[in-house]
């Protein structure tokens, strides 16, 4: 009788270390995809102060056309590539789309409404995801 109760008592043990094991890899696995997704919104709020900054080494290149411009321009894109950031690509001509563009102005220009007809500044999104700057944009809004 007693090796049964000793029996049962290391099996009780055994299933409550194997949930404490689980539980404790639990704990462990969220602790690091907390720990991830901190690093992903503190990276995030540094590139949101920074974009501001390189639209406006953007404008600077456009008149100076200067090689150091520019290839602190290339740096800073490729920096942002490698963080998982890229440009939304927009052109003169697409249409107009709320999710990745910001109208900061309507002209009645005579062209198709909802077109673009200036791109005033860069838009970034998260490669394949979320938008983080939408591209401002100036839309035709018709006769």
């Amino acid at each position: 009788m007693k090796k049964t109760i000793k029996t049962n008592e290391n099996q009780v043990l055994k299933a409550q270390l194997v949930r404490a094991l689980a539980d404790y890899d639990n704990l462990r696995k969220r602790v690091e995809r907390e720990k991830e997704e901190f690093e992903k919104l503190a990276n995030l709020k540094l590139v949101i102060r920074l974009l501001p900054v390189l639209d406006i080494l953007k404008k600077a290149q456009a008149h100076l056309k200067d090689p150091g411009v520019e290839m602190t321009l290339r740096q800073f894109e490729e920096a942002l590539t490698q963080e998982g950031i890229t440009e939304i690509q927009v052109k003169q001509g697409d249409t107009f789309d709320p999710e990745i563009h910001e109208a900061i102005e309507t002209v009645a220009n005579g062209k198709d409404r909802g077109k673009i007809i200036e791109v005033a500044s860069s838009g970034w999104r998260f490669t394949g995801g979320p938008v983080i700057k939408h591209v401002q944009v100036r839309v035709s809004k018709g006769n």
